[in-house]
């Protein structure tokens, strides 16, 4: 019998669930496996991120990348007005195919360059993509690529609606494809063994959980002062930016990356490191797939009414769960930054990125023991998506749980936006009780926008 194809492979892979994840021997690959074996990928979205972890990616011998799209020809004023856009990033997979290693026996053809994603999602012969475009266009972009059956890397926050998210997780699990959010620290093994501790109740029941944030709307790239309207750059499809959001007045103050700041395009910090933050909570609570009931005493300080930064500057929430627990989300100056599980007497758990820390200190020499909670492990986020593309399985970061995590995210948003102290909320249903102003904010309209 002649070795399976990638292709092949990976149409049977759709269909059922590998018990565990095939070695590449068993498919008669070697460490760079030959071109029609390889995971072909592309990258929607390379600005900061995208242009980031492409580089990770070039790096895995099982991918090949093969596109990239932007509506940013190439500019500076990304993070530490780096240069980002499609074409560095087409320069990026190419000098990196054009080392001696690749280019003499893979014949590589050069890395195709497209502004509408729609134009990149026809092909044919792409496997797998990266969404990291800011958070107004994921839902579009998510659902397109899981109607084209392409595996998805899906940066966070996740939706900029909480129906924009219950879309885009019933939309990929039915389309029985490979999701990955970038929620890595889910793959730091600090976060993962504090996670692992709590389950397994090593300081006991656990009463609250705090999740620190980043305060403020910082001036990323150094161009907040750019408020007033500006010509629209040459090379930039300004109009296919903003797409789905409402029409508004090029300004630098807007793009490449202060776009944050913006509730028309996100919800700040809350969202934006919530999306980790909160997402570690909830997997050391065990509630990746439900939600709090109540969000309570919202405060939070906003920017002046008209400014066009608006997201908030400062801000604490409660959302209390069924069972009891409290999980406090505030900016740093508030609580601890990184996630404090507090349980009983006076027990405590603390992590972060990279760090972990008990209390009392004794308790970190316990070790986990055969036949106890162990949670999934994953020493490396990005080799994650693309083992689990070969072998069907789960991805260390589901979409269920990136969409319940950033619910919560959402929810105080809305509380402090509205400066509610109690709002109530069903996670099996995902309605607003009570509060007809609150229910309307879980989705907004779309604009219609043209491709010129």
């Amino acid at each position: 019998m002649s070795a399976p194809t990638r292709r092949t492979f990976l149409k049977a892979s759709a269909a059922v669930a590998f018990p565990t994840i095939i070695p590449a021997t068993v498919l008669g690959l070697s460490k760079r496996p030959a071109p029609s074996e390889r995971i072909t990928m592309a990258f929607i979205g390379t600005g900061n991120q995208g242009m980031n972890e492409m580089k990770t990616f070039l790096n895995d011998e099982r991918v090949q990348v093969i596109a990239v799209c932007d509506v940013n020809k190439e500019s500076p004023g990304y993070w530490e007005n780096k240069i980002g856009g499609r074409e560095p990033a087409k320069r990026l997979a190419e000098e990196h195919y054009s080392k001696e290693e690749y280019a003499p026996k893979d014949g590589y053809k050069g890395c195709a360059t497209y502004v509408d994603y729609r134009d990149l999602l026809a092909r044919d012969d792409l496997d797998a993509v990266e969404i990291a475009t800011p958070d107004h266009w994921h839902v579009l972009q998510v659902l397109d690529a899981a109607k084209a059956g392409k595996h998805i890397y899906g940066q966070k926050p996740l939706s900029l609606t909480i129906a924009q998210g219950r879309l885009m997780s019933d939309a990929v699990q039915k389309a029985g494809i490979t999701w990955q959010t970038g929620s890595q620290r889910r793959s730091d093994q600090h976060n993962r063994l504090a996670c692992e501790y709590v389950r397994n109740g090593r300081i006991g029941n656990v009463h609250t959980v705090k999740v620190g944030l980043v305060p403020g709307n910082p001036d990323i790239n150094k161009q907040g002062h750019r408020t007033q309207p500006e010509p629209v750059p040459k090379g930039l499809n300004y109009d296919m930016w903003l797409g789905p959001a409402p029409e508004a007045y090029y300004c630098g103050a807007r793009l490449p990356v202060n776009w944050r700041w913006i509730l028309d395009y996100s919800g700040g910090n809350v969202t934006d490191i919530g999306a980790h933050n909160i997402d570690i909570a909830q997997w050391g609570l065990g509630t990746d797939h439900t939600g709090p009931v109540e969000i309570l005493n919202a405060k939070a300080t906003f920017p002046p009414k008209g400014e066009l930064w608006n997201t908030a500057t400062s801000y604490y929430f409660e959302a209390l769960f069924k069972n009891g627990v409290k999980m406090i989300v505030a900016d740093s100056h508030q609580v601890r930054a990184g996630i404090t599980f507090e349980g009983e007497d006076g027990k405590s758990i603390w992590c972060d990125s990279g760090q972990f820390e008990t209390h009392p200190k004794e308790l970190r020499r316990e070790k986990i023991q055969e036949g106890e909670i162990k949670l999934y492990n994953s020493p490396h986020h990005f080799r994650n998506f693309i083992d689990c593309i070969y072998s069907g399985k789960p991805t260390a970061a589901p979409i269920e749980a990136a969409h319940r995590t950033i619910t919560i995210a959402h929810l105080g948003n809305m509380a402090m936006r509205l400066q509610r102290q109690r709002l109530r909320w069903a996670p099996e249903t995902e309605q607003i009780l009570d509060d007809q102003e609150a229910a309307n904010m879980l989705d907004r309209p779309m604009r219609a926008w043209s491709t010129p």
